[in-house]
This record gives C-alpha cells, structure tokens and sequence, in this order.
C-alpha cells in the first residue's frame, strides 16, 4: 500500500535513460522516467491503458495520428492498443501509469 523511495532502486535502461519501478497494485503500476533530450523511442503500443505525466522537461508525443508538444505540468492519456511515440525535446522526466498492470520493461541497449 506504501512505497518508500528510499527503497527503491532505479535501474540504468539503456540509452541514458533510468527507470524506477515504482510498484503498483493488482490492477495497475506505475514507473518513474528520466530520460536525456534527443531520446526517440521507437513506435509501440500495448493493451494496457496509459496515463502519464510530465514532472520535468518537455517531449513530442505522438498518440496514433496525433501529436503534441508537451512539458511540464501536462499530461497524456493512451488508450490501449494505440500506437504511440516519445520524442525527448529536453532532459525529461515523467511518471507513467498502466491499467491493468504491465510488465516492467527490461533494461535495453
């Protein structure tokens, strides 16, 4: 029910990127994200439902035929099943959130 974040780990991903799991409950978790500008990731979707939200920076997201400049204080919704992608305008950080839950990612690169 609690997290604590002198508990938890962040994990390098690769490509300059760190993720901190930051757990969840039986039907959705959520990840912490900092990621460096110039960070493009590939395009993607997943059945989970998506919500994230800029803590730091700014990014382009592209959400099926749309895109928007976004930065902090702003937030997204993906539904599941969506093809999406992130474009790191600056050194960014965001939280993610899943429903239901979905796998944490395995460090890459």
């Amino acid at each position: 029910m609690f997290v604590f974040n002198d508990k938890l780990k962040e994990t390098a991903f690769g490509f300059g990127i760190r993720l901190t799991d930051l757990q969840g409950a039986a039907n959705m978790n959520a990840l912490h994200w900092q990621t460096p500008a110039g960070t493009i990731s590939p395009v993607h979707d997943h059945p989970e439902e998506q919500f994230g939200y800029i803590l730091k920076g700014s990014f382009e997201v592209t959400i099926g035929d749309k895109k928007e400049l976004l930065k902090a204080g702003d937030c997204y919704f993906i539904p599941g099943g969506v093809p999406h992608q992130f474009h790191m305008i600056e050194d960014s950080v965001a939280i993610d959130v899943f429903s239901p839950k979905r796998p944490v990612p395995e460090p890459m690169g």
